[in-house]
């Protein structure tokens, strides 16, 4: 049996460890002569008006650096580092950009010739991807002869873990990412994204494990120092082997699973050679998913401080970035505006599939998508709508407010300094170094 090769090393010295785990796995052994090659972070948020944490939600540029440097000591001229970070205002080109600089992307471009692209400021093609899975892909990445895939090691609210295929999600445009969270239960999102590696160029994947993220993707994760580089030349092993390191079996992982029996491929590994470090050794113990009540009705944080007459659904597949990212910052302010009276039986509705429940008075609708399900619903006695996509912030506060719930407007007027508020949990602790994610 060819078994397939998936380095662990743990990250020591700069390039040296990178450059290790790459040889130790042979991922760029098969790189084409002359390759145009494009590198594949993971910048899953920014906000240009505050320092917020990047460890364990951000590619470090330690790595990215290193990455470009063993690529041009191969010889390797065209190079593109790109990603399609998505922001609060969909519009918006000038927090991509700062994240690029921010981050050291405009010094590699000057000092090792790269490219650097917002993917969505580029062309997308359709591509289909077999069962009726057509989506509109970067086609800078289409175009290139190899992909060096760096996602961060982290578990993901809904997919479970987030390594390297969920990181190809970010060469989709909007409408195709909005797709992936559709509400046919058969084509959901862990079976859209299971499709990505399928027709993308040869890849290595290199899973940036210096920091990790227990129920991640973003900045309200548990961030940790764990100092683990994973990868492999072959996919769907690198995040087999990832998933192990991060507590989850792969059958655990309803993505892998979907691609693994595309590839007809086994979930035990037992086709996959790991070098290196071993996992028993360095396995975590992460959880993935926010805690709800039982019934799912309240986060777990909401019910604790006594929260009644109000019911804040658990979020599912269906709930796509754009509105996760306000759900994250409704939260704590429904916390804050908690004085201990019980509201008046409030049902707050996400996603695209949830419909509501009966003898609710009144029915917050958060989201175009959630208002188009359920506008004409028998079970609603008062609806209260938020119909853009994404929705607006105002119209969020209004909503909150003619449903009783006294949520505090200057939250939303200064959404992108909320992140900034979580630096305080890694305050004097020198483990936690910004310097990784600058080029000097």
């Amino acid at each position: 049996m060819d078994r397939k090769k998936v380095a662990i090393v743990k990250y020591e010295k700069p390039y040296e460890s990178v450059e290790k785990v790459v040889s130790l796995c042979k991922g760029l052994d098969h790189l084409p002569h002359n390759a145009r090659v494009f590198i594949k972070p993971n910048i899953v948020f920014w906000t240009k008006v505050t320092a917020f944490p990047k460890w364990g939600v951000i590619t470090t540029s330690r790595v990215i650096e290193d990455v470009v440097i063993i690529l041009k000591e191969m010889g390797v001229q065209d190079i593109t580092i790109g990603e399609g970070t998505i922001t609060y205002d969909p519009k918006d080109r000038e927090t991509p950009a700062h994240a690029f600089e921010t981050l050291g992307y405009g010094t590699l471009k000057k000092r090792y010739g790269v490219r650097v692209v917002n993917v969505f400021e580029r062309f997308f093609e359709k591509v289909d991807f077999g069962d009726g899975v057509v989506l509109r892909v970067n086609a800078d990445v289409l175009q290139s002869d190899f992909v060096v895939n760096v996602p961060v090691l982290k578990t993901h609210a809904q997919t479970v873990v987030s390594l390297g295929i969920k990181n190809l999600k970010g060469f989709l445009d909007i409408d195709s990412r909005r797709r992936c969270h559709g509400t046919d239960p058969a084509k959901n999102l862990h079976y859209m994204i299971s499709r990505l590696p399928l027709k993308l160029p040869p890849t290595l994947t290199l899973i940036d494990g210096i920091y990790s993220n227990e129920r991640g993707p973003s900045f309200d994760g548990r961030i940790r120092r764990t100092d683990i580089l994973i990868a492999s030349s072959d996919i769907l092993s690198a995040d087999m082997v990832g998933a192990k390191v991060l507590g989850y079996e792969p059958r655990e992982v309803p993505h892998l699973v979907y691609a693994a029996k595309e590839c007809n491929r086994p979930l035990d590994l037992s086709d996959v050679e790991i070098l290196g470090e071993r996992i028993d050794e360095i396995g975590l113990h992460y959880e993935y998913s926010f805690p709800y009540t039982d019934d799912d009705s309240l986060p777990s944080s909401l019910a604790m401080m006594g929260i009644k007459g109000l019911y804040y659904r658990k979020y599912d597949l269906t709930m796509c970035s754009y509105c996760s990212r306000i759900n994250a910052l409704i939260l704590p302010a429904i916390a804050r505006a908690w004085k201990g009276e019980p509201w008046d039986e409030v049902e707050v509705l996400t996603g695209k599939s949830m419909r509501p429940s009966k003898g609710k008075n009144k029915t917050i609708l958060l989201g175009k998508c959630m208002y188009q399900a359920n506008k004409d619903h028998p079970d609603i006695k008062e609806l209260i709508a938020v119909k853009g996509c994404p929705p607006k912030l105002n119209d969020i506060v209004e909503a909150f407010h003619k449903a009783g719930i006294d949520i505090d407007p200057s939250l939303f007027d200064d959404i992108d300094k909320y992140p900034g508020t979580f630096m305080k949990r890694y305050e004097g602790k020198p483990e936690f170094d910004e310097s990784f994610f600058r080029v000097v």
